[in-house]
């Protein structure tokens, strides 16, 4: 009988990974694209984005709204024929709005790319956004909100972007049952005429490109014009409550939800990446301290994590968490607990190590193919970078030692700045 080696697998060094080159070209109206020539198969990823997310909406759920609407029916095609188009062309289609941006994301055949940028337009400037259509997707929306109202990690959330960025900033602007009422085809006509322009675009090209590319891209966005609209800057009304400890009851819950953060620094600050490695520490991936602690040595959550994450106006920190309504408070002790372990005692170099490890292998993943690198890109092109961030990021995971984490820790983790946010019975 054959029994298994219990061999260790050899362990290799994580070099810095190799970042593809990005050509940057524009459009006849300056629409700028981005290509990413990697990939052997005859394939491509072609993501369409317009500043047009939610910090941009004057009303809640217009921009996600005018965003779902776009599929259903253009000037020259039904929702029906579009969709068959889409089909009978092997090509497939993501919408997405975030918040500082939404788009299209479409995966085509380089053999059908013509066909497929001409649907790509009428669906990006030509959408009708029938009425009837509209109606029907509100209700189905509304369904599901009142689905999410009953989930404690749903209202742990919306109440800490709310506590972070202000009722009235649509970083932090609750969604509410009347949202839903109102909504009509002409204010998704006027969103879309304000924030789907050529000002407000750009496109991203990733796989292995047909040699017509930039030539039939031109030919369908590069004469689309507007005329700019003025519109009311969102970034001054960022402002977080006062108030640092919200409970969001929640009768009869079984679990409660737990939201501890504050707004930081985002991609363009210089500490960014250091406090990445912090975050993984805390929280980033499996064998972090928080899942140590509060999982496997206390049994009160199946999960727990943290994340830094960036926004165009802000960023983000957050330490998560769902857990029996009994284990409430002692959870939340814990998560304070390995903060302040954290700022005041060193990390020891294998613990440092293994985190690194791992750091640097995630960095490996995100460039694994033509459409992770083009996502990788995205996410530091938006903020005004590019991808130079990452050798960046790899030098320090690379060079950060136990100091450098103690005084991060101090900086950015104040306890009395934290937002302590939590939803479930009382």
């Amino acid at each position: 009988m054959n029994t298994l080696q219990r061999i260790q697998p050899p362990v290799f060094h994580i070099d810095t990974p190799t970042v593809p080159e990005v050509l940057s070209i524009k459009l006849d109206n300056n629409i700028p694209v981005y290509l990413i020539e990697s990939g052997t198969e005859d394939i491509m990823r072609i993501e369409f984005t317009f500043k047009a997310g939610h910090v941009n909406e004057y009303l809640p759920l217009l921009a996600s709204t005018t965003n779902i609407m776009l599929t259903e029916g253009s000037q020259n095609y039904s929702s029906v024929e579009l969709n068959r188009q889409l089909d009978y062309y092997g090509s497939f289609i993501n919408l997405s709005t975030e918040k500082d941006r939404a788009g299209l994301v479409v995966f085509l055949l380089n053999k059908h790319i013509e066909k497929i940028l001409e649907l790509s337009m009428e669906i990006l400037f030509r959408p009708a956004f029938p009425e009837d259509e509209l109606q029907a997707l509100m209700k189905k929306r509304h369904r599901w909100f009142l689905v999410n109202r009953e989930k404690v990690q749903n209202i742990a959330m919306d109440q800490f972007f709310e506590s972070l960025f202000g009722k009235t900033h649509p970083y932090g602007r609750k969604v509410v049952e009347s949202d839903f009422e109102g909504m009509t085809s002409a204010l998704l006509k006027d969103f879309h005429e304000k924030y789907y322009t050529p000002e407000n675009m750009a496109i991203i090209v990733s796989g292995k490109i047909h040699e017509k590319t930039t030539i039939l891209l031109n030919l369908f966005f590069g004469k689309i014009s507007s005329q700019k609209i003025y519109i009311e800057d969102a970034r001054n009304r960022l402002k977080s409550f006062n108030k640092k400890r919200v409970h969001v009851p929640l009768p009869g819950a079984l679990q409660s939800a737990i939201r501890i953060g504050s707004q930081t620094i985002n991609k363009r600050e210089p500490d960014y990446t250091g406090l990445k490695v912090l975050d993984s520490l805390l929280g980033g991936y499996f064998g972090s301290r928080l899942m140590k602690n509060i999982r496997e040595e206390k049994g009160y959550t199946y999960g727990i994590s943290s994340y830094v994450a960036s926004f165009d106006l802000s960023g983000y920190k957050v330490i998560s968490a769902e857990v029996s309504i009994n284990n409430t408070q002692k959870a939340i002790d814990e998560i304070y607990k390995e903060i302040e372990l954290l700022q005041n005692v060193p990390v020891e170099k294998e613990e440092l190590t293994v985190v690194k490890n791992f750091m640097l292998g995630e960095i490996i993943r995100m460039f694994d193919g033509p459409f992770a690198i083009a996502e990788s890109f995205k996410s530091v092109w938006e903020f005004g970078l590019d991808n130079n961030y990452y050798h960046r990021l790899t030098e320090k995971i690379k060079t950060i030692d136990s100091d450098e984490i103690i005084t991060l820790a101090h900086t950015y983790y104040n306890v009395e700045d934290l937002y302590e946010i939590t939803a479930g019975s009382k």
